[in-house]
């Protein structure tokens, strides 16, 4: 299996028009997405405007695929503003505080 197969968490900061709304925007990404399995969606709003929110996606599962992904919000005129977090491999794992922060 490809690396990119082996994605368990993205978290992704995006813009979004008020239409579709975030429930159906959650929705769509789980029942859309084909090679994902178990998937699990967090849609948080951060910001409004007066046409757009600016929302924070975190989304678990298994062999997530982060082109397919970005296709179904694309389809949802969502722009992806930043991809801020990646968990890969075979175990979700969690940030740990280190001396340096």
């Amino acid at each position: 299996m490809s690396d990119e197969k082996m994605i368990r968490r993205l978290v992704l900061d995006i813009l979004k028009p008020f239409d579709p709304e975030l429930h159906i925007v959650a929705t769509e990404i789980i029942n859309r997405c084909k090679i994902g399995k178990d998937i699990s969606v967090n849609l948080t709003v951060y910001e409004v405007d007066k046409l757009t929110q600016t929302v924070k996606i975190i989304i678990e599962g298994e062999h997530l695929d982060f082109d397919e992904i970005q296709e179904i919000l694309n389809s949802m005129n969502c722009i992806i503003h930043s991809l801020d977090q990646v968990v890969a491999g075979k175990k979700l794992l969690e940030n740990i505080d280190t001396p340096q922060d």
